[in-house]
């Protein structure tokens, strides 16, 4: 008779993500990951196939939960100005409160693992594709509704709040001064003007 899973698999994605995001893919090993994770080994690997299927399960989960967040974060603005604002300082205040300075967990895997791990660069490429789509979309909605000017091309300015949100998250790691990153914001939201 097969044994049944003594243990909430939810949790355990959840427990996964925090470890490999605060310690990164290299660092995290099968035994922290048994210790973190509370399973023993045959169970990690029954359930998962091993580190690198977990993780890849953890930051799938991660990327689509931040998707729906950004989109969240738009629908819940009036403007579509305020939604970028609202987005930007969100994670700003992320920064401020992360006292282990682990910062993006998209942007640490980034650059941990890139290049050399084609799964991964899917997924990260798959990422940016998905958030640059939101941030067209709203910038097309409001060039629509007459917030934005119509000169404005949606697509570039799409790329480049991507560039913008992704390095905000990494200066916030190097220097988590609400100030200075305020001020980078205002910069780069003037092209919304």
């Amino acid at each position: 008779m097969p044994r049944t899973k003594q243990f909430n698999e939810e949790e355990i994605l959840k427990k996964a993500m925090e470890l490999f995001w605060e310690k990164g893919f290299h660092a995290t090993s099968i035994q922290n990951l048994v210790t973190c994770l509370g399973i023993n080994r045959a169970s990690l690997y029954d359930t998962f196939g091993g580190k690198e299927e977990l993780f890849n399960k953890v930051f799938e989960r991660y990327r689509k939960d931040g998707g729906d967040t950004i989109q969240s974060t738009f629908d819940k603005e009036k403007s579509v100005k305020a939604g970028f604002c609202r987005l930007f300082e969100d994670a700003i205040e992320k920064a401020q409160n992360d006292m282990a300075q682990k910062g993006c967990f998209v942007v640490n895997t980034t650059t941990e693992l890139i290049p050399g791990d084609e799964t991964i660069h899917k997924a990260l490429r798959k990422n940016k594709e998905n958030i640059e789509s939101i941030f067209i979309s709203q910038i097309n909605k409001g060039i629509e509704n007459g917030e934005i000017d119509a000169s404005k091309d949606a697509e570039s300015i799409g790329h480049m709040l991507f560039a913008l949100f992704s390095g905000l998250q990494v200066m916030a790691k190097v220097d988590p001064d609400p100030n200075k990153l305020r001020k980078l914001l205002k910069s780069g939201l003037s092209v919304l003007d």
